[in-house]
């Protein structure tokens, strides 16, 4: 039980208030595009929640995945034996010349395994799947998943191999490279509609590998939860333990996101709150806390907690769910608002934060609408509105207006009785 391991290890206290290779390439026609190919549904049948931040979250993931990807400039530090493919490689991809930049790539990559580990000096295998990872982004932008992936699923697995043959021999950041490779072919196995078991199966394994890195960071002292000493076997805050610098808030924050989400999408509730709620721990620490949050994790934050709302709400609907539905809906209001009212931050960073703006009131006003608010409902509605129009949101503003004409004819069906009986003899 892989999975309930993982989110029992994760599971924190919460508030009050597919056959892969060929399924793979037989969708690829079908599916051009990574993150972004998932369909978007603003609203669900019960509770009319949003469920906009799935693209949302998906995106961030990605472009973190990304981060870790990216391929240095500097050549130096790769041998003298791959350099030259290298620089070729790289030129012809960003002259969009895919063909010659896997050529010369792929011949690198062949040049630099067949070197002894030696050669490359400090931390080998970051710089092997780096040209790994540089060979695989050439083929995704040529749109040809199936050996970009298969080439991803190599990388990862010379890292996996060779912790497992002497563990340690890896460094901090090689796992942590190991990490964001588990979770791009999560993301391809999305995409590309894999089974959901291989999606899974990746996501998993980052989650599982991040917390092992945490543990074996801290395995000369004791992970503290406040007033408790925690040992291997028993939850514990991520947020709370010291982590060496060289892994950030959005290398743990991300894999806790992206398999919480997947949860989410599979309706496996009480997986991904806890989840979510270390990730929510990991980017908005509390005001009392030296740990500052930048205005992009504090609106990923937010987002995260307007999908807490959303979870709260699944299944039969009933006054407690709504009331801690409302809570989190509230409370990711208060960070986005208050973040916003700072007016720091990058157009991206406030552009994220607007669009996350512009789901949460949706959801709040859909929660009161649920109710019987219909006053305050519509105001929040009107406000989803003008900004899904300020953020350019196509979905966003048609989901608000027809929440608008939705409490505009029930206004209407309410009122028509009274002026009969007034109009009567």
């Amino acid at each position: 039980m892989l999975r309930r391991q993982t989110t029992n290890l994760l599971r924190a206290r919460t508030p009050a208030p597919r056959t892969s290779r060929h399924a793979l390439c037989a969708t690829l026609t079908q599916h051009r595009t990574l993150a972004t190919s998932s369909p978007l549904a603003w609203a669900r049948s019960n509770s009319r929640i949003s469920t906009v931040f799935s693209l949302l979250i998906a995106l961030g993931v990605a472009s973190t995945a990304y981060g870790v990807y990216e391929f240095y400039s500097a050549f130096t530090m790769w041998p003298q034996e791959v350099r030259g493919d290298l620089r070729t490689g790289i030129k012809a991809k960003n002259q969009g010349d895919f063909e010659r930049s896997e050529r010369y790539l792929r011949r690198a990559y062949e040049t630099a395994l067949a070197l002894p580990l030696s050669a490359f000096a400090s931390e080998p295998y970051l710089k092997l799947s780096g040209i790994a990872i540089a060979l695989a982004s050439v083929l995704e932008a040529a749109e040809r998943a199936e050996p970009a992936y298969e080439v991803y699923t190599d990388a990862l697995s010379r890292l996996r191999a060779a912790q497992a043959a002497a563990p340690g021999t890896l460094s901090g950041p090689e796992r942590m490279r190991a990490v964001a490779l588990a979770m791009k072919l999560g993301e391809m196995a999305e995409a590309y509609q894999l089974p959901v078991e291989e999606e899974e199966r990746w996501l998993t394994w980052a989650v599982e590998e991040l917390l092992r890195i945490v543990r074996d960071e801290g395995q000369n002292r004791q992970l503290v939860v406040g007033d408790a000493v925690q040992d291997a076997g028993v939850p514990f805050m991520l947020a709370e333990l010291d982590v060496p610098p060289w892994v950030t808030k959005t290398d743990m924050g991300a894999p806790l996101e992206a398999l919480g989400r997947f949860y989410s999408r599979e309706g496996n509730v009480e997986y991904a709150i806890p989840l979510y709620l270390q990730a929510i721990s990991l980017l908005v620490p509390p005001a009392s806390s030296k740990k500052k949050a930048t205005v992009e994790e504090r609106c990923r934050g937010g987002q995260l907690m307007n999908n807490l709302a959303e979870l709260s709400i699944r299944g039969e609907p009933t006054d407690a769910k709504r009331k801690q539905a409302e809570a989190w809906a509230r409370q990711g209001l208060a960070t986005i608002e208050s973040t916003k009212a700072l007016g720091k931050g990058s157009p991206e960073e406030l552009m994220l934060c607007d669009e996350a703006l512009a789901a949460v009131l949706f959801n709040l006003g859909s929660l009161l609408e649920m109710a019987g608010d219909t006053e305050q409902s519509r105001d929040l509605f009107q406000k989803s509105l003008d900004q899904a129009k300020n953020t350019k949101m196509r979905e966003g503003i048609i989901q608000s207006q027809t929440a608008l004409r939705r409490l505009d004819r029930a206004s209407k069906r309410t009122s028509t009785p009274a002026q009969d009986d007034k109009s009567g003899p």
